[in-house]
């Protein structure tokens, strides 16, 4: 294989959108879904108002890239070898609660519900983890037993809130809230980027957007960040992809859908036939339509994405795809953060009007900063006696294993010509070869060691 990897050998370049295309203010987005559960236990359920305040300090426990021991009830922080590197005792029955609840959003029950850990790999997994936390602390110090009803409640929290119909129906508290004020949570592009998406449109590239996210939300996402014409920019939207089943479940892959007015058609299409907006599907029937489009036996294809479980590892592992992922956490640690955002816009921590976020200034810490509890995302640091040792963590080698390359966000490359030559992750090349454009600084001192 190449040393070097270049958009401009690719044929078909493919995006996630939620974190990937769209980059969120990850402060106003947490407290959001956050709020969205706890709002409805105390309104409905009658759940302590206590469960609505949090201290900023709080947050410092959210962190990317823990994983859950159902069995044994502990949150860990793995090496890239498997072994622990920090690890917090709870509740089995908490976390467990929480495994179960996870899996509900990602439609991974099937998978998950009989598996011994689960893997916390993105932002809109955080805020749910700590509210329940808050809620097993409040039924401890109430004296209260920890039963089922505590996880049908959250269960019913989420359903209000993400339910298909609740978008159209504005129900819950996460979708009016967007719609009522994108600015407050989402990004818009910079002109950069439309500009790069619309240079690989027309040098021939054929562009995807593929994302979990459901055709109404997608819709409202993409206008806000692309503007009323996204649609123009992509030959292929595929929406509720249910992600990694749409790489993964073969040879039971889910048929794609058509859509009328956000509503999927009843009956799957048996193959994909032409481009065009799609619902749910599978890669080997797109992947046949994109051999069709580019007249070639194996087009070489890159998916972008933020998540390792849903995007890279499925992409890589069943697809065979060049990924590249989209790492938030590299500009925790040093590498500049490229403008998102347009000159005529509010910054991102303001909303429409330029008010500043509701924890901007309350020492409230970004999902994708470092933590005084966990330590870095790449590199943990532990000290005894004076000394230092350092160990490379599981996620750090889950991105050189599973991604082509490292980014921190789109912007960091959309103003590079499509034939630049970014250095590929290597087993034979240092543990900083890969990062775009530059590691962070826990590699670089690691490198230094």
């Amino acid at each position: 294989m190449s040393e070097y990897f270049s958009l401009s050998e690719c044929d078909v370049i493919g995006f996630d959108l939620d974190h990937t295309l769209c980059r969120y203010n990850l402060k106003e987005t947490s407290r959001l879904i956050y709020e969205s559960f706890a709002r409805y236990l105390v309104e409905h359920k009658g759940y302590d108002k206590d469960l609505l305040h949090l201290t900023p300090a709080t947050w410092d426990f959210c962190f990317k890239g823990l994983v859950v021991d159902l069995e044994e009830g502990n949150l860990v922080k793995l090496a890239e070898d498997g072994t622990v590197l920090r690890l917090i005792f709870v509740l089995s029955s908490y976390y467990l609660i929480t495994h179960i609840i996870l899996a509900l959003i990602c439609d991974l029950v099937h998978s998950f519900v009989a598996a011994k850990y689960y893997f916390y790999d993105n932002y809109f997994d955080l805020p749910g983890a700590l509210l329940c936390a808050g809620v097993v602390d409040m039924l401890n110090k109430r004296g209260a037993e920890i039963t089922s009803d505590f996880w049908k409640d959250i269960v019913a929290a989420i359903d209000h809130n993400y339910n298909t119909s609740a978008f159209r129906e504005d129900t819950g508290t996460y979708f009016p809230s967007v719609k009522h004020c994108p600015g407050r949570y989402l990004q818009p592009c910079s002109d950069a980027v439309k500009r790069w998406l619309r240079s690989m449109k027309k040098s021939g590239k054929i562009l995807l957007l593929i994302t979990s996210s459901h055709s109404d939300y997608c819709r409202l996402v993409c206008e806000h960040i692309l503007g009323s014409d996204f649609e123009e920019l992509f030959d292929i939207i595929i929406t509720n992809a249910l992600k990694p089943g749409f790489f993964s479940l073969v040879p039971q892959q889910r048929p794609f859908r058509t859509l009328v007015d956000d509503v999927e058609d009843s009956e799957g299409l048996p193959s994909l036939e032409k481009p065009g907006w799609y619902s749910q599907g599978n890669w080997p029937h797109l992947h046949e339509l994109l051999k069709t489009m580019t007249n070639k036996t194996e087009p070489k294809v890159v998916y972008f994405g933020d998540s390792m479980r849903s995007d890279m590892f499925p992409a890589c592992s069943f697809g065979k795809l060049e990924t590249v992922m989209i790492v938030e956490e590299m500009e925790g640690e040093g590498v500049p953060r490229a403008d998102a955002t347009p000159s005529n816009s509010p910054t991102p921590s303001e909303g429409p009007a330029g008010k500043k976020g509701k924890f901007e200034d309350q020492g409230m810490k970004s999902p994708s900063a470092v933590s005084n509890q966990w330590g870095s995302y790449f590199v943990d640091v532990q000290k005894n006696e004076g000394e230092e040792t350092r160990s490379l963590t599981w996620c750090c080698h889950s991105i050189h294993t599973y991604s082509t390359m490292a980014i921190p966000s789109i912007e960091a490359i959309a103003d590079l010509p499509l034939d630049f030559k970014f250095q590929r992750f290597s087993s034979d090349k240092p543990i900083t070869t890969g990062y775009y454009p530059r590691p962070p600084d826990s590699l670089l001192k690691w490198e230094e060691n």
